[in-house]
């Protein structure tokens, strides 16, 4: 009747955390119907705010800035995950002079706020001869920070891999190679995939800094958008179309990666059946 860390909650625990639940549940509600209270008492849903959304080029506008988006988001997603799993075997190598760089690399990249090395990248690497551009800049910044991350992530997957996995992959002489690619990372990807999935989300929601470097992203048209005088500067509306494509990409993101998880765990269960063998013509010695 009891966790290893708490105890479990009793009838009166239970009935409390049920109380505080619906309070919050009410509170939650409340806060919301005043912020949209207040966008109505202010105008935000008036329709003069709302009608540049009927504009093709302003349309056309919006969808430049989601391609640019999502376009940021798939380069450096791809460059994250390999960097990431590079850096990953490196530091699971035997090897110190292998292991230790990568220790140091990722855990410096790790510390370095992201806004930051998009400007080194943007501002100081061209004094050192090194044009990126604004496109690049964001890219590489987000594969160097989000692939650190995604390094420990790799690492600390590949050790929650049970030992004796890789004990019995040594016994049947495949080499180091062979069991990182073949036992240990498609078990360890199956455990990592929530936190994977995590970590890109906020990779999509990071492309939103190339704002600071003038690339045209889906921050920088909300920026636009809210600046244009002829529909009496529709900020708020423009920013709930912004906020509403995030949310879209990443739930599609998360409802991609469930759907993966799902089609991984009905093919483990679909699994090849082991052969009945054929036991005709083999005779028993039944006891009397």
């Amino acid at each position: 009747m009891s966790s290893v860390l708490y105890d479990l909650p009793g009838p009166r625990a239970q009935a409390r955390n049920k109380a505080l639940g619906v309070l919050a549940a009410f509170g939650l509600v409340g806060l919301v119907g005043f912020i949209g209270y207040r966008f109505w008492a202010t105008g935000q849903f008036e329709g003069a705010k709302w009608e540049w959304l009927l504009y093709e080029n302003l349309q056309v506008l919006l969808l430049d800035a989601l391609g640019a988006t999502l376009a940021a988001f798939v380069v450096g997603a791809l460059l994250a995950l390999a960097f990431g799993l590079l850096f990953a075997v490196a530091r699971l190598s035997e090897h110190a002079w292998l292991r230790m760089p990568a220790f140091a690399v990722v855990e410096f990249f790790r510390a370095i706020p992201l806004v930051v090395m998009i400007f080194f990248l943007f501002f100081a690497a061209p004094r050192a001869g090194l044009q990126l551009g604004a496109f690049w800049s964001l890219v590489v910044g987000l594969m160097l920070y989000n692939g650190s991350v995604l390094a420990e992530v790799f690492r600390a997957g590949v050790l929650a891999v049970p030992r004796g996995q890789r004990e019995a992959a040594d016994a049947l002489g495949l080499r180091k190679n062979q069991v990182m690619r073949a036992v240990l990372l498609p078990q360890a990807v199956r455990v990592m995939l929530p936190t994977i999935v995590s970590q890109l989300v906020v990779l999509l929601k990071d492309t939103a800094l190339g704002f600071l470097i003038t690339y045209h992203e889906l921050l920088d048209a909300a920026r636009y958008l809210g600046s244009l005088t002829e529909f009496d500067r529709p900020i708020i509306p423009s920013a709930i179309v912004i906020a509403a494509i995030y949310i879209t990409l990443c739930l599609a993101l998360s409802w991609l990666a469930g759907y993966l998880e799902r089609r991984n765990r009905r093919r483990r269960r679909s699994g090849p059946a082991l052969p009945t063998p054929d036991l005709r013509g083999v005779r028993a010695d039944l006891p009397a």
